[in-house]
């Protein structure tokens, strides 16, 4: 007796009766060899699989529109901070709408209205979103840094500081823990803020006029150019509303770079600051706080800090002159 498995495994099968009644076959034919193993449908199945699976995988690891090129870490920024003090007394009057009237600020916009965002096109390797996110990732920065009333009195400064790239924000806060005029850690090279003691806005509608132009430096990198003139109408603080205000100018020209993970976060990096402030006072330091000269007051004697040529890591000490045009006519 043969098992069923030893029947099946025979090279030789016996034909049926029926068959062999049709044809008068021989009694018995020679089977085809029992395939062992994975079919040829199977094996291709699996090899596709596979593919996609590693496709997939591969996907994951790499962002499709990467750029091929390593992502840099961002560069330090640099800032320039220059008082500007006047020639004689500071005017001003109690009427704010007057004082910007008859002053250069006369034909500014209030507010963000000030900071338009200017026509743009794509560029060699970067979209027309990927321009205009660049763009205004770079306005909301102007606009907390220079015109958030809780930012400008040195109340907070999260407002701008979850818009920097990660890798600035250890300088941010160093900043802002050891304010340092050295060219890389002054709180007013990163944003506006007045010294709470000393002054507050006498008026919210802040006057603003500047340009924005935005640029590809290379396939990785867009480029921000930034260049806006500030008007504030401030007066001593607690003061009532019958006090003197006068009007503060302050020029902000800022670069900031963005490479393909800044404008998919919608964070900046700021490359350079130069500010120009006045009117201010030579001899006081405006690295922390800017303390203006208010109306009536006049600049003090005396230049800016002194500079020690053979110290290492030090920023020379800037001041220049006010001129007399860019006051109010009171």
């Amino acid at each position: 007796m043969f098992d069923e498995s030893f029947v099946r495994a025979a090279r030789l099968q016996e034909y049926s009766a029926q068959e062999r009644i049709a044809d008068h076959a021989p009694a018995v034919r020679r089977r085809p060899p029992l395939r062992r193993g994975l079919s040829r449908q199977a094996l291709v199945l699996v090899l596709l699989v596979a593919v996609a699976f590693g496709t997939a995988v591969y996907m994951g690891i790499r962002h499709p529109y990467q750029s091929s090129t390593a992502q840099r870490p961002a560069e330090p920024l640099r800032m320039t901070v220059i008082p500007l003090a006047p020639q004689g007394k500071v005017p001003g009057t109690t009427d704010t709408t007057y004082l910007y009237a008859h002053s250069p600020a006369a034909q500014f916009r209030i507010g963000a209205e000030g900071i338009p965002l200017p026509a743009s096109r794509r560029t060699a390797h970067f979209s027309d979103s990927q321009v205009v996110t660049a763009l205004t990732t770079a306005k909301d920065y102007i606009v907390r840094s220079s015109l958030y009333p809780e930012v400008l009195v040195g109340q907070q400064v999260r407002p701008v500081r979850v818009l920097l790239d990660p890798d600035q924000l250890d300088q941010f806060d160093e900043s802002f823990e050891r304010p340092t005029a050295d060219g890389r850690h002054a709180p007013t090279g990163w944003l506006v803020r007045f010294d709470p003691s000393q002054a507050e806005l006498a008026d919210r509608k802040i006057r603003v006029q500047g340009t924005l132009q935005a640029a590809e430096t290379d396939s990785s990198t867009l480029e921000v150019t930034a260049d806006h003139t500030f008007v504030y109408a401030l007066r001593p603080t607690g003061s009532d509303d019958k006090a003197n205000a006068s009007l503060f100018t302050v020029r902000r020209e800022l670069h900031f770079r963005f490479d393909r993970e800044d404008l998919r976060l919608r964070q900046a990096q700021l490359a350079v600051s130069y500010v120009q402030a006045g009117p201010l006072s030579c001899a006081e330091d405006s690295t922390n706080h800017l303390r203006p000269l208010l109306a009536g007051q006049t600049a003090k004697s005396g230049g800016p800090a002194g500079t020690d040529p053979y110290a290492t890591g030090g920023a020379t000490a800037l001041c220049g002159s006010l001129a007399a045009s860019a006051q109010p006519k009171v």
